[in-house]
C-alpha cells in the first residue's frame, strides 16, 4: 500500500517511515511543508495519505488544506489527518465532501502501533477512523432539533453509530458494548432507516451514516 506521509518534526517523520515499512507499507513520499504535500498528493497518487494539520509555511492548519485541496483533484483520495488537539472546525471542514476514505487522528494514537496501523488501513480501504476524543467534542455540538435526523435514534442507537464513527466493525462495536452481534445488526438497520440512507452495500451505508453523525 502506498503512502504519502506530511509531518514537519524530523524524528517523528521518521518514527512514522519506520512504523509504518514495518507493516508492509510502501512511503512514496515524506514531506515537511504543505506545497510539498499538495505536490506529492497530485503527482504520487498514494493508497492514503497521512498528515499532520499544522505544516511550514504557516504552522497553522497548511497541511489540512493540502490534503483538501488534493481531495478536490483527486475525489476519493483517502486522507487520515493527526493533530495534537482535538478541533472541531478541522474535522468539519475534511468531512464537507460527504466521501469516505477520511480519518482524524490525535497523535497520542501513534503510540499504539497496531490501532495507528489499523486506522491507516481502514481509511486506505474508503471507510473511516475517528478518533474517539473528536467523536466525543462533535457528539457535544450536534443537534437536539426533532428536525434534526440524529433525534429519531435512541440513546443505544447513538452510541452504536458513535463506535461506528471510529471504523470498528459489528464484532467490534459487540464488544464495546457487551451485547451480541445480532443485536448490532438490528442497531445498525434501524440507524440506516431512520437516517433515511438509500439501500446500498453495507459499507458505504456505515460511511453515510458516519458522516451525516459527525457533519
Amino acid at each position: 500500500m502506498r503512502v504519502v506521509l506530511a509531518e514537519d518534526l524530523f524524528l517523528l517523520r521518521d518514527g512514522l517511515v519506520r512504523l509504518l515499512e514495518a507493516y508492509d507499507f510502501e512511503i512514496v513520499a515524506a514531506v515537511d511543508t504543505g506545497p510539498d504535500l499538495l505536490q506529492a498528493l497530485v503527482e504520487k497518487r498514494p493508497d492514503v495519505a497521512v498528515v499532520d494539520v499544522r505544516l511550514p509555511p504557516t504552522f497553522t492548519d497548511e497541511g489540512l488544506q493540502a490534503a483538501l485541496e488534493a481531495r478536490r483533484r483527486i475525489p476519493g483520495l483517502p486522507v487520515l489527518v493527526l493533530s495534537q488537539y482535538v478541533e472541531q472546525l478541522y474535522a468539519k471542514e475534511l468531512l464537507a465532501d460527504g466521501t469516505g476514505g477520511i480519518g482524524y487522528l490525535l497523535k497520542d494514537r501513534v503510540f499504539d502501533p497496531d490501532e495507528f496501523v489499523d486506522a491507516v488501513r481502514r481509511v486506505a480501504a474508503g471507510g473511516t477512523a475517528m478518533d474517539p476524543d473528536v467523536i466525543a467534542r462533535l457528539f457535544a455540538g450536534t443537534s437536539s432539533s426533532a428536525a434534526d435526523p440524529l433525534a429519531r435514534l435512541t440513546a443505544r442507537e447513538r452510541e452504536v453509530l458513535g463506535i461506528m464513527a471510529e471504523g470498528r466493525s459489528n464484532a467490534a462495536i459487540a464488544e464495546r458494548l457487551v451485547i451480541t452481534e445480532r443485536a448490532v445488526i438490528k442497531h445498525t438497520s434501524n440507524i440506516f432507516a431512520k437516517l433515511d440512507l438509500p439501500v446500498s452495500d453495507d459499507d458505504n451505508r456505515r460511511v453515510l451514516a458516519v458522516l451525516a453523525y459527525l457533519k
